[in-house]
């Protein structure tokens, strides 16, 4: 398998569009800085370059995804396109109403052109650790439907070896009933650590969309075969899935602090 990189310079409005609603550009400062303004580049430069009239489009959840929403809206209405968007997430179907793009689901669209989705890390050999919002579940089903799997996000998720930059874990779905089992059956196996996510606006667990809980595995730094990893982690009885994205992803964009945007691909 082959991966390459290149980095490019993408110019974009420097202007913050007024409030379009609790899910959109009103949580970012007006005056951005540069980790605000590479994600804005990332997420432009994808939209620009995979977003074609007459296509299905995924739209992933995160800080970086706002930007590639906002992006899509100013394309829809300037060109006229005509995009059915798939939302991964409560927040991503937020995103696509209140920039007023065309809502669907994978029971009327099972098939996507590409979903565009962040990503709380990216190595050299593209495998993604995701789900440090509380997303993967409905990312990973999305994205298994979609042709191409385009990530975006800023300098600071690209790292040479998971785990390098990214020290939160491997996000991994589970079944309320077997959380305790889970944490002892991984620890024997696996070694590291692992926590049961916790809320910070309520007391008790973290609950996913899909009303389950999440535990953060904290790993050795040794690992190198990931897809044997995830294979283990997801033949226990209890796991719904887990944040590790192995050959998913066709493409990422990050967005530098100089303002240009560094390409990886998997060819």
């Amino acid at each position: 398998m082959i991966f390459k990189s290149a980095v490019t310079r993408v110019a974009i409005s420097k202007s913050v569009p007024s409030r379009i609603g609790r899910y959109g550009y009103e949580q970012f400062s007006k005056v951005m800085g540069p980790l605000e303004s590479a994600k804005k580049a990332a997420a432009y430069k994808a939209v620009d370059e995979y977003v074609k009239d007459n296509s299905i489009i995924g739209i992933g959840s995160g800080s970086t995804v706002i930007y590639a929403v906002h992006r899509l809206a100013e394309r829809v209405r300037e060109e006229n396109l005509r995009v059915i968007c798939i939302p991964t997430s409560f927040q991503a179907r937020q995103l696509i109403i209140n920039h007023h793009l065309a809502l669907s689901d994978l029971e009327i669209h099972p098939k996507l052109s590409c979903t565009i989705d962040g990503a709380d890390e990216v190595d050299a050999e593209m495998n993604l650790l995701k789900g440090g919002g509380g997303c993967l579940l409905q990312e990973k089903i999305v994205a298994s439907c979609s042709d191409e799997l385009i990530i975006v996000a800023d300098y600071t998720k690209n790292s040479q070896r998971l785990g390098e930059q990214f020290k939160k874990g491997v996000s991994i779905e589970v079944i309320p009933l077997a959380y305790v089992p889970i944490k002892q059956k991984i620890l024997e196996n696996l070694g590291g650590s692992i926590d049961l996510r916790m809320a910070k606006a309520k007391l008790g667990p973290v609950l996913t969309d899909n009303g389950n809980f999440i535990l953060d595995w904290h790993f050795p730094n040794n690992i190198t075969d990931w897809n044997k990893i995830n294979t283990e982690i997801l033949l226990l009885p209890g796991v719904v899935e887990t944040g590790i994205f192995i050959n998913m992803a066709k493409k990422a964009y990050f967005g530098m602090a100089d303002g240009s945007v560094k390409e990886q691909s998997q060819v």
